[in-house]
């Protein structure tokens, strides 16, 4: 007796209601025949907003980079080739737009928005500014918390953001300086007056990481020195408190004010995939 081949699972049509999820990019196709399926591409959808990170394939050795200022002209060069943001998602006559608060590269010219339908087990999008095709599968994710928040550093005016869904979570921090108009961050990195500036441009983080009995741990970043680091989320007198580092690797403890807020903020740690 044969045995069918499982169906995929059926996905719901798009929309802000069933969007919400970790999402893994597989395909980006352009007209002219240009293909990208190597690189890493992770959108996690909150509620109303959105963190995404994009890695080209190939990543060197950062295993000797403790801190910003321990990149070398190469890594930095590497680094700028890697994409990311967050903001939120908006649905307007038909088209999805991913607003930007937090841009990895300088501020695009052209609006972030497509249309999204299902085919089988893949959610495609189609860009409307830009002519593009990219496939999406949803990731599985633990039941548990679900909630997004915009922040503001408190002391430096920096933008932030913070998703947890389940066990899962993803945190972005703007850079803390103007890139030149007009130019990609590669332009910027290359044209920059020194390695000390070109760092500076390179500063801006978009972690993914999971919820653990040890902590938030991330494992993935455009900063490679935070991998593996706790970011220890707390909540203070109103404020939310994470653990960070500055450019030389010392530790200090950043402060941040909510300034919106979607669904509870539960920081509890994950233990065999139950919240405590």
């Amino acid at each position: 007796m044969s045995i069918a081949a499982s169906a995929p699972v059926a996905l719901p049509e798009p929309s802000l209601e069933t969007l919400p999820g970790l999402w893994r990019r597989s395909l980006l196709a352009w007209p002219d025949g240009r293909e990208d399926r190597t690189s890493f591409v992770n959108w996690m959808q909150g509620p109303g907003l959105y963190l995404d990170l994009r890695q080209p394939d190939g990543a060197p050795d950062f295993s000797g980079a403790a801190s910003l200022s321990d990149l070398r002209q190469d890594e930095i060069v590497w680094l700028a080739r890697q994409e990311g943001f967050s903001g939120e998602l908006v649905h307007e006559d038909g088209w999805f737009e991913w607003r930007r608060d937090i841009d990895f590269q300088p501020q695009a010219i052209y609006s972030d928005r497509g249309r999204l339908w299902i085919e089988g087990g893949t959610m495609v999008e189609e860009g409307k500014d830009i002519p593009y095709i990219e496939h999406w599968h949803r990731e599985p994710v633990a039941a548990g918390p679900e909630w997004a928040a915009r922040l503001e550093d408190r002391e430096t005016g920096q933008k932030g953001a913070i998703a947890r869904l389940g066990g899962l979570f993803m945190i972005a921090r703007e850079r803390n300086c103007e890139t030149p108009a007009g130019l990609t961050l590669s332009e910027c990195v290359e044209g920059a007056a020194d390695i000390s500036r070109a760092r500076d441009f390179i500063d801006c983080e978009i972690s993914q990481g999971a919820v653990t009995s040890a902590g938030w741990i991330v494992q993935r970043s455009s900063l490679p020195f935070r991998e593996g680091k706790a970011v220890m989320p707390c909540l203070d007198d109103g404020l939310l408190e994470t653990a960070d580092m500055d450019a030389k690797g010392r530790p200090f403890t950043r402060r941040w004010e909510i300034t919106d807020l979607r669904g509870a903020p539960l920081l509890d740690v994950m233990e065999n995939g139950v919240t405590r």
